[in-house]
């Protein structure tokens, strides 16, 4: 069955879906207003973040953060040790370089360097950390794909760094409609629950 926009059909099926999402949340309030809402509020309450893993090979999410905080006028500073410059700004190799200490960190890395930056953060002193995970916050969803790194999330822990293991800003931060919709979407199958 095909449906064009001015087709009855697809107005009653688009409502549908519509009030089945609404439903959804109404009956999951409390739970989708789980525990990552006042994490995320408290990170970009900060004023300075630095954005770890932009790449000047290809367009990526870490990309389109770092342009997201920019145009909502965060203080950002771009990390990774293979570029001087990201998008017309200085780009530093690690968080050290830094000269005006960032408040947060969102890290879109490989697992493996995430436990590096987190180590750097603990060193700083920096108190709030995101780990970029696409699909939500629940552990060993996007093997692969994710930036989420158990021993680093025990490291914050530990230290006492605020950390968001997983989603990601584009979900929260003027949000287009994809990143909406992916936010929606992963609250009411409960990928965007913290423990």
């Amino acid at each position: 069955m095909t449906f064009r926009r001015h087709d009855k059909c697809y107005w009653i099926f688009i409502f549908n879906i519509a009030t089945m999402i609404k439903l959804l949340i109404w009956q999951n309030k409390e739970y989708l207003m789980a525990k990552i809402d006042p994490l995320v509020k408290d990170f970009l309450a900060q004023k300075k973040i630095a954005v770890v893993g932009v790449s000047d090979k290809r367009e990526t999410g870490c990309n389109a953060a770092y342009k997201r905080f920019k145009d909502a006028g965060y203080t950002v500073s771009a990390v990774n040790p293979r570029l001087e410059t990201f998008d017309g700004d200085p780009c530093y190799p690690d968080l050290k370089a830094i000269p005006d200490q960032p408040d947060a960190v969102f890290i879109l890395t490989n697992p493996r360097i995430t436990e590096q930056v987190v180590q750097q953060c603990v060193d700083l002193g920096i108190t709030r950390v995101w780990m970029h995970c696409m699909m939500g916050t629940k552990p060993g969803l996007a093997e692969g794909m994710t930036s989420v790194s158990q021993d680093a999330v025990s490291l914050c822990k530990a230290n006492g760094i605020t950390v968001i293991p997983g989603a990601c800003p584009n979900q929260y931060l003027n949000p287009d409609f994809g990143h909406k919709l992916m936010r929606v979407m992963f609250r009411t199958l409960g990928f965007h629950k913290v423990n």
